[in-house]
């Protein structure tokens, strides 16, 4: 990756971005629209809700992008054993990634040990899930960071990555509010191993590069073929 790099091309930017289709209103015909714009760009992951994640991954099939389901979206606190199945079935669909959001209700609540265990069982199932299959499942975490303060953004993404996720994910795109560059930064001083994907409010290039450079590994968005227009070719 080119951290620091003061442009991005758009076959580069098209790699590290998770083009995301996942409110409640996207049909099926959007998402047909969008495995085509995503093997016309090379688009690294198409993100869509679980019941559109089989027709996806015989859409993508072939090819070098990945399918990506959301999990115990957009709130985290469906059960774990919930997470678990739901996890299993879309991975057993198709999906290679899987986005599930911690329980937000359990972390405010300050119950950090469930919260921990939840991340833990949910990543370990995945991952298993994708062995059986012969498959490698990347595994993120979204803490929804506009619920948390600087120090709860710090102590979450320590609980993600102490739970064997991949990638602490900032947003879902239907919080208060979406990433800011402050809390990549603050992902970033908390982990020692797992990424950092930005998600919620990147709708440019400009926006998409400033997250790059400030260190994140994965930019989600529902704007990706606007962005990656406006990239340099």
């Amino acid at each position: 990756m080119i951290r620091g790099s003061p442009t991005m091309r758009r076959q580069e930017l098209a790699r590290v971005i998770d083009y995301a289709l996942v409110k409640p209103i996207n049909t099926l015909k959007e998402i047909e629209r969008a495995c085509i714009e995503v093997l016309n760009y090379n688009i690294g992951v198409l993100c869509v809700l679980p019941p559109f994640v089989e027709f996806t991954a015989e859409k993508l099939a072939g090819s070098d992008s990945k399918v990506c389901a959301v999990v115990s979206f957009p709130f985290g606190s469906s059960p774990t054993e919930v997470k678990v199945r739901e996890a299993q079935q879309v991975i057993a669909a198709g999906a290679e990634e899987v986005d599930f959001v911690m329980n937000i209700p359990l972390f405010k609540s300050g119950d950090y040990d469930l919260v921990k265990q939840d991340i833990e069982n949910v990543t370990m199932a995945s991952k298993k899930a994708g062995e059986k299959l012969g498959k490698e499942i990347v595994v993120k975490v979204i803490i929804e960071t506009g619920y948390l303060s600087s120090s709860e953004i710090a102590l979450a993404s320590r609980l993600a990555e102490e739970g064997g996720a991949d990638f602490v994910k900032t947003c879902t795109g239907f919080g208060p509010r979406g990433a800011t560059l402050e809390d990549v930064k603050i992902i970033l001083s908390s982990v020692r191993r797992a990424k950092v994907k930005a998600a919620g409010g990147i709708s440019n290039y400009a926006k998409a590069l400033e997250f790059v450079k400030c260190g994140a590994s994965r930019i989600g968005t529902s704007n990706a073929p606007h962005i990656l227009n406006e990239a340099p070719p």
